[in-house]
This record gives structure tokens, C-alpha cells and sequence, in this order.
């Protein structure tokens, strides 16, 4: 595993081919897709498993709830975790 700490991440993600609607603060190459975001682990498992014909996942922005992003005494907030092709197609993955 090789970690790389950006101060301007801009040219990684767009390097990796983030639309920039699907930005968040962290991103990570796995298995040959990118993980934008405060995606789950149990979906990074399934990507992998699954390997579609994608670029990588996303969850945009931070949403309360998501993975690192628990607030106690807070309800998490529903969130969609979109995938994203080279071509700026995106979809559906999963929804929390």
C-alpha cells in the first residue's frame, strides 16, 4: 500500500477522472477504481468483487452518517453512493 498526502488534490482527482460534481475530501485508488469520498467499506468490497465497467465510486460532499462521518445524538442522512465512468456517466451504486 502506498499513502501520498496532496495539499491541492485537484490534478489527482483529475487525473483518476472525478467529475467535479462528484468531489469530496479524500480520494484513493483501489484495485485498479478510484474511491471518492466517505464511500463503505462493505461497497469497496463489492466493487471489487462485482468489477464493473466503471472508473470508480463516489459519495460527494460529507454527509452525516456516512462512514468517519457519525455524529452522536445526530440521525445520519440518507445519501446515494453514485459510480462514474471516463465519459462523465454516472449512476446509482448504492443508497444508505
Amino acid at each position: 500500500m502506498k499513502t501520498e498526502n496532496h495539499l491541492d488534490l485537484r490534478p489527482f482527482k483529475t487525473k483518476h477522472g472525478v467529475p467535479a460534481d462528484l468531489e469530496a475530501c479524500h480520494t484513493g485508488v483501489v484495485g485498479g477504481y478510484v474511491v471518492e469520498g466517505h464511500v463503505p467499506a462493505d461497497l469497496i468490497v463489492r466493487l471489487l468483487r462485482e468489477r464493473p465497467q466503471v472508473v470508480g465510486l463516489a459519495v460527494p460532499g460529507m454527509p452525516a452518517g456516512s462512514p468517519g462521518m457519525d455524529v452522536p445524538g445526530s440521525p445520519a442522512q440518507p445519501y446515494q453512493v453514485f459510480t462514474f465512468d471516463g465519459k462523465g456517466k454516472t449512476g446509482v451504486f448504492a443508497s444508505r
